[in-house]
């Protein structure tokens, strides 16, 4: 099982450099960072998790530019977003960035996107929330248009591009119905998402990775409903606090990879995490 990591990194945390050189030579699978534009301190929208929101949610680094002093110090290490927010993003430029981002490191991207729970943040960027999840798809779409070897186009419901001359492209090649790098669509088990999964994606990043012994099933048979071999569908747990019990369970599962979850703090305190984390490599 691959091992990787995520962490909220903010101007007051462990920088990127120093983390992706500290998990290259540690021997972890991965790095996948959030994103967040802003918090809105008018809010109506609860925390997920319960309680106050945590104070690294309106600090995050961005993703694309943290990733990619990322790839410059490494040669392994897998790099990932969890998640990007796609309704949040211009299509066209959004493209451009992962296309350039899983060229410039070989092809080591993982897209992990989303839908997002704040609806303030997301309003803010001219999203309506009730069609968030159907804005991302056709945006999907858009940037696949972009990625595909001849000048195609697409006309969409909330967005078009013309055929265009679009590169680089991203490394890793159609697979089924996915064009560009590797696909994992984050959020809460239902018909709805894992419709979309089976649609455009290469599989499922559930957060905290509960209640998958009921909810795998219910996407294998989607998964396969969709005409997809089920030898392709991957189901990445994220954001796990881990013990050996737990992965072990995965593993039953037929998971292959896990992100673990790091600390936003400061360099001392997410190498003794790394340490900790160590056993389960």
């Amino acid at each position: 099982m691959r091992i990787a990591t995520t962490i909220f990194l903010t101007d007051e945390t462990i920088t990127p450099v120093r983390l992706a050189r500290e998990l290259e030579q540690r021997g972890f699978a991965g790095l996948y960072l959030p994103e967040h534009t802003h918090i809105p301190v008018s809010r109506d929208t609860p925390y997920p998790a319960g309680g106050d929101l945590p104070p690294e949610y309106g600090r995050t680094l961005d993703p694309f530019v943290a990733l990619g002093q990322a790839a410059a110090v490494t040669e392994r290490l897998a790099l990932g977003t969890g998640i990007t927010l796609i309704a949040q993003h211009d299509p066209i430029a959004l493209a451009k960035q992962i296309a350039t981002l899983d060229h410039l490191s070989g092809g080591r991207y993982t897209l992990g996107l989303g839908f997002g729970w704040n609806v303030e943040e997301a309003a803010d960027h001219g999203v309506t929330w009730s069609t968030r999840r159907e804005l991302g798809r056709d945006r999907m779409a858009l940037m696949r248009a972009l990625w595909t070897e001849e000048p195609t186009g697409h006309a969409g419901e909330f967005g078009s591009v013309r055929a265009s001359h679009a590169y680089p492209k991203p490394v890793q090649k159609p697979r089924g119905p996915v064009t560009g790098p590797r696909t994992l669509i984050g959020g809460a088990a239902g018909p709805k998402l894992f419709a979309h999964i089976a649609e455009y994606a290469d599989g499922w990043l559930p957060i905290g990775g509960r209640g998958l012994t009921e909810s795998v099933p219910v996407l294998r048979a989607a998964w396969e409903a969709a005409g997809r071999d089920l030898e392709q569908l991957q189901v990445v747990p994220y954001a796990v606090l881990p013990s050996a019990g737990k992965l072990a369970h995965y593993a039953e599962l037929g998971v292959q990879e896990v992100v673990l979850q790091l600390p936003p703090a400061g360099e001392a305190e997410v190498l003794r995490t790394l340490d900790d984390y160590a056993a389960y490599l």
